[in-house]
Parts: structure tokens; C-alpha cells; sequence
């Protein structure tokens, strides 16, 4: 392909704006990583007898040289359309682009199947607008090994362009709820033996003493002094970059943690500040 004024370039291209996605429930995923992870995905699920992940895959000559894995991935399963890099260009929205993009089909589940898989560990994005920060918190989700990601009805498009590139292909790793509320996601993760913390600046739990707790862990103390055991199932409530998580949402969680700060910085970015929470979880389950 070398027309970047083709209709299918422009048909591709349109998937940058959310109508076009939300009505054809599809997204790109730019780049080696992302399509990389997103060829493993569809050829997994398929494998699986699940459903389709990538729909299509178009690259340039010279980064399929470079990456002779993506046509062994995509060998049997479908065929990756040579594009020059005006095409692609046109195709993304970004400045330079990576060699490669594919068109995906959404990949979120609803919330029914995440808790069927009795999970230990889930992050909410309780009204996170900037896609980067998005992103960055799924990928420190995946890189945790927590069992979903939940978006509340009012977060930034995790399809977005953005958004998807930041994940570096986590997206595809990991279960993706979209749309939830966040009263009714904590309703029935208490139901299902899940704790309900919420990353909160001014929480009268401190982290570091949840820490402390479940290394020191007693196994004939029921109950520690904080309340509760970090290695329990638990879901993170992480809120807007700006405002931080309302007065609806803290009432929604059990406990109100904060990361201790030690310097002058005023706060943790939402990014930071998941990563810390969720690998202080991982790592007491991991112990537990």
C-alpha cells in the first residue's frame, strides 16, 4: 500500500476518534511491542477456541526484516499487509510511527467473569483523565501480576491511541473492565471475599504499617492492629490526578491507605502511587 489518500487508510485512520471505535468495537495497537503482544493474544485465544483479537496488521518491509516474528506469529492466522511509511503515517496519529500497526478488536470482559476467576488482586482508575497515566497504571497492574483493571464509567478511553501505547502492550495481558461504578464494583468485590482499599493522601492507614504487619505476620493473630491483612484479596481504588478520589468513592472502600511521603514533594503522581500500592499487595500475597 503506498496511497496514504486510499479509503482503507482513511477507514484505519478514523479509529483514532472514540465514535469510530465504540460503533465498530475496534482500536489500534501501534508499534512492535503492542502488535507483538497483540499477534501472542489472538494466536492464544484462538488456540483456546475464544474469539478474534486482531483483525488486521499492516507494516513496512523494513520493520518486518527487522522483526521476523511478527509474520511467524501471524502465519496460518492472517496476513500482514505491506504499507509504506506515508501510509502509516497517515493511519496514526503519532509524529513518527513505529514501522507497524494493527487493528484490534476490544478485549474488555464484563465484571461477572473477572470475580468468577476468584481474583487476589484488582486495580480501579476511579475518573483518571490523562491517558498516560492510564496506561502506566495497567501496566503496573500487569507487572504486579494482578488479575484485572477496572475503568469507572467517568475514566479516560483506555482504547485511546494514547492510552493503548502507554500500556506497551500490557493490554493484552491482562482482563479489562470498562464502564463500571464504583459503589457497585465495590458492592460485590466485598461480596466476593475482596477487601476494598482506596489510595488516599490523607488515609488513616499508612502503607509502610500494612507492610510491616504481614512481614511480622502471626499466624495465630486473627486480627492485626491495622485491621486488616495486606495478603488478603484486594481491590485498589486510585482517583483523578487532580482531585483525588471523592467523598462517594472513599465511602465505597474499607480502609483509606496512604503512601508515606519522606521528601518535600506534596503527593505521588497517580501513576507512582498505584505502582507502590499494588506491588506492596503482590508482594505480601506473594509471601502469604
Amino acid at each position: 500500500m503506498t496511497n496514504p489518500g486510499a479509503d482503507r487508510v482513511k477507514d484505519v485512520a478514523k479509529l483514532a476518534g472514540r465514535p469510530s471505535r465504540t460503533r465498530r468495537k475496534q482500536f489500534l495497537a501501534e508499534g512492535p511491542q503492542a502488535v507483538r503482544e497483540a499477534l501472542k493474544a489472538h494466536r492464544e485465544c484462538l488456540a483456546a477456541g475464544g474469539t478474534v483479537v486482531v483483525d488486521e496488521v499492516y507494516a513496512s518491509r523494513e520493520c518486518l526484516d527487522r522483526y521476523p516474528e511478527f509474520e511467524e506469529l501471524a502465519e496460518g492466522l492472517l496476513s500482514i499487509r505491506i504499507a509504506s511509511e506515508l501510509v502509516l503515517a497517515a493511519m496514526t496519529d503519532t509524529v513518527h510511527p513505529q514501522g507497524i500497526v494493527a487493528v484490534c478488536r476490544f478485549v474488555d470482559v464484563p465484571l461477572a467473569e473477572v470475580l468468577s476467576r476468584k481474583p487476589k488482586l484488582i486495580a480501579m482508575l476511579c475518573r483518571i483523565q490523562d491517558p498516560g497515566n492510564a496506561g502506566t497504571v495497567l501496566r503496573a497492574a500487569d507487572a504486579a501480576g494482578a488479575d484485572a483493571v477496572i475503568f469507572s464509567a467517568s475514566s479516560v478511553d483506555v482504547y485511546n491511541p494514547k492510552a493503548v501505547r502507554s500500556t506497551v502492550g500490557s493490554l493484552f495481558h491482562l482482563p479489562v473492565v470498562l464502564g463500571a461504578e464504583v459503589a457497585e464494583v465495590a458492592a460485590q468485590c466485598r461480596a466476593a471475599g475482596i477487601g476494598v482499599l482506596a489510595a488516599d493522601g490523607y488515609g488513616a492507614l499508612n502503607l509502610d504499617q500494612l507492610q510491616d504487619e504481614s512481614a511480622a505476620r502471626s499466624f495465630d493473630q486473627e486480627t492485626p492492629e491495622s485491621g486488616y491483612w495486606l495478603e488478603k484479596p484486594s481491590l485498589w481504588l486510585f482517583g483523578n490526578e487532580a482531585q483525588g478520589l471523592s467523598t462517594a468513592e472513599l465511602e465505597s472502600s474499607d480502609y483509606r491507605v496512604a503512601v508515606p511521603v519522606y521528601g518535600a514533594a506534596e503527593s505521588l503522581n497517580v501513576g507512582t502511587a498505584a505502582t507502590v500500592c499494588l506491588y506492596a499487595s503482590a508482594r505480601a500475597q506473594q509471601r502469604g
